[in-house]
């Protein structure tokens, strides 16, 4: 399974870091989308509209004033899910993945990760 964190920053006291971190840490491997191209920890943050392949879950750190120029680029990847983490919650978008058949869910990638029900 292939998550995508979108909103990922390479500072390590950011949310969408930890998040990262944790997924490598539970063998799960991933993508990371921020406003700019640099290395972390793990890989290498891209910026842009790359065209990842076999994405099962997006893991949004993005707040809702910056997600509709995104709408349409990340429904086309086809996600199975998308999960927004607090502060992401955005009905508009909830609306848009309803319309394309993507499940999301309001919640927490590290509470998921850490109690076993990502």
């Amino acid at each position: 399974m292939k998550t995508l964190v979108v909103g990922a920053s390479p500072k390590p006291e950011r949310y969408s870091n930890k998040a990262l971190l944790m997924l490598h840490a539970h063998g799960f491997e991933t993508e990371a989308l921020g406003l700019r191209a640099v290395p972390y920890q793990q890989g290498m943050i891209e910026k842009g509209r790359p065209e990842y392949q076999n994405i099962d879950t997006i893991s949004l750190y993005l707040g809702p004033r910056h997600q509709a120029e995104y709408f349409d680029y990340l429904i086309s990847l086809a996600p199975r899910r998308v999960i927004f983490n607090p502060g992401t919650e955005n009905p508009e978008f909830y609306k848009r993945l309803d319309e394309a058949g993507i499940a999301y869910e309001l919640a927490c990638t590290l509470v998921l990760l850490s109690t076993g029900q990502y």
